[in-house]
Parts: C-alpha cells; sequence; structure tokens
C-alpha cells in the first residue's frame, strides 16, 4: 500500500498545493509562534523594568543606612545620643567603674545571657553601641544624658514601664525581654564609629 503525503495534496479541487515545511524544516505557524513570544517577552521586562527600580531604595536612604559618628570628644562616663536609620543610637565610653561592674555579672543568671565582651568590640571595650530602643514596646530609655535616671544598675531606665538596663545595657528588671540591641558597627578610626 502506497502512503500519500496529504500535506502535498489539495484539499479542495482548484486549491493550490501548499508544502508544510519550509526549505530548512521551520514551518511558518512555528516562525509566527516564536516571534510572538519573544515580542511578549521584551513587552514584559519592558513593562516591570519601572516597577523594579521605583522599588529600589532611593538616594536618601542609602545614604541613611550607615552613618560615622566622631567619639573623640566623648569623655569616660559619659554618652551620646545620635540617629541611624530613623532610630536613636546610645554611645557611652564607659569607666573602668562601669566596666568591672558589668564584668562581676553571673552571666548565667541574666535574662538574656551576654557579657560586655559580647556587646563591645575586642580592645574598645569602654565603648557601648546600642540602639536607644526598649526591648519591651519601642520606648526610649533615659540613661544616656547627663542628669537622667540611670535605673537601679546605673545604666539606663525606660520610664514608660519601669525597664532597668545595666551598664553593658542589658535587661534586669522589669518587663522589657531582650537586652538593648547592638547594631551592627565598627571602628572606622580610633575616634569614628561607623554604624551600620
Amino acid at each position: 500500500m502506497a502512503t500519500v503525503d496529504q500535506t502535498s495534496q489539495p484539499t479542495m479541487p482548484g486549491e493550490p498545493v501548499v508544502e508544510a515545511n519550509g526549505p530548512d524544516g521551520v514551518r511558518r505557524r512555528d516562525f509566527i509562534n516564536i516571534a510572538a513570544v519573544s515580542f511578549a517577552g521584551v513587552g514584559g521586562a519592558a513593562a516591570i523594568a519601572p516597577l523594579l527600580l521605583q522599588a529600589a531604595p532611593s538616594a536618601d536612604v542609602l545614604a541613611l543606612s550607615s552613618t560615622e559618628v566622631d567619639i573623640s570628644k566623648i569623655q569616660p562616663g559619659q554618652g551620646i545620643k545620635t540617629v541611624w536609620r530613623k532610630q536613636p543610637v546610645f554611645i557611652r565610653n564607659l569607666t573602668p567603674q562601669d566596666i568591672a561592674a558589668a564584668n562581676q555579672v553571673d552571666v548565667n543568671e541574666l535574662r538574656d545571657p551576654q557579657s560586655l565582651s559580647d556587646r563591645t568590640k575586642p580592645g574598645k571595650q569602654n565603648w557601648l553601641v546600642t540602639l536607644g530602643v526598649c526591648t519591651h514596646l519601642g520606648c526610649v530609655p533615659l540613661g544616656i544624658g547627663e542628669g537622667e535616671n540611670k535605673g537601679e544598675y546605673g545604666g539606663y531606665f525606660c520610664p514608660c514601664h519601669g525597664s532597668h538596663y545595666d551598664t553593658a545595657g542589658r535587661i534586669r528588671k522589669g518587663p522589657a525581654p531582650l537586652n538593648l540591641v547592638v547594631p551592627e558597627y565598627s571602628f572606622a578610626s580610633d575616634t569614628v564609629v561607623q554604624i551600620g
């Protein structure tokens, strides 16, 4: 029985013969499909690109991602409040007495166990850098400014709900569940701290 190529046979009398495949084996329909999908892909990318660019952080946000603070004028026992990512940051120059008091605490008895060395940089144990935000409900504790209430443990006191932090910024009394957060920071020099 002989096979007949139906694509080369006219389907109706008087209809021209149409070849199914071109000279390189690609049908016209395949070319149209590929062209349509390619056009849709380029159009989709062109539509999404502005949305992605709009979602990227702006220049002012990127500028706030890190900040440098001059600590050369902070004497032992003093501290300053600065701002990083729209949050207060406390930088305190601890005295030898503050360091000794923090190191005498049994870490295992703390609600959020951390030693002073866990919260400071090696060789810079006198510089304590923490976010100035109480870990209970986000109030700003007192204790960084001259004459402010430092709480029962000589660190910080949150006036909103009575949380007391020690000289290492560790929670010692009150409802706060965690120590004051230590942000990512480094020393750009002996007198400059880079936060973020």
